[in-house]
């Protein structure tokens, strides 16, 4: 059976439920992504976007595109306390990537080797840490046409240097 999962913004004027657990988690170490979040990476489940509902007022919308693809990305936050909840992609028009600092229970979403990858490793901080057994790919994990990349898979926790 489906787990949803539920969050909010920081004021609580809007929430969402997952309506079911996420297809995969995203880790991402590109810029836009150290800058949205205020840290060295984000962490992102993935989830279809059919189940997904927003609830309580609407979420504003800012929309630039990626440098990785040139797809636009759409980053979903409460206009009253700018507390950033989600993004959508031109590129994935089927799927939702939430900020998972958001959920009610952040822990109840876990990366595992099996539900994960690492992306944008190319642009992640000096120092960071890839651990062992996970798939770490230098940008995106797919060509702009959908194509796979072969990731790269550590065999020990893998520190990244300047």
């Amino acid at each position: 059976m489906p787990t949803t999962h539920e969050g909010r913004c920081l004021c609580g004027k809007i929430s969402y439920d997952t309506g079911d657990d996420p297809l995969w988690i995203t880790i991402c170490y590109c810029r836009f992504c150290q800058r949205a979040t205020g840290s060295d990476r984000m962490i992102e489940p993935i989830f279809e976007r059919s189940s997904f509902v927003f609830t309580g007022a609407s979420p504003a919308v800012y929309t630039l595109p990626s440098e990785g693809s040139g797809k636009d990305i759409n980053v979903l936050f409460c206009p009253d306390c700018g507390t950033k909840l989600a993004l959508t992609f031109e590129r994935w028009p089927d799927r939702i990537g939430i900020y998972a600092g958001t959920l009610d229970k952040p822990s109840a979403v876990t990366a595992t080797p099996d539900n994960s990858k690492h992306i944008f490793v190319s642009e992640a901080q000096p120092g960071t840490i890839l651990p062992a057994g996970f798939k770490t790919f230098d940008r995106h994990a797919t060509e702009n046409d959908g194509s796979p990349l072969e990731p790269i898979m550590h065999a020990s926790h893998h520190m990244l240097a300047d």
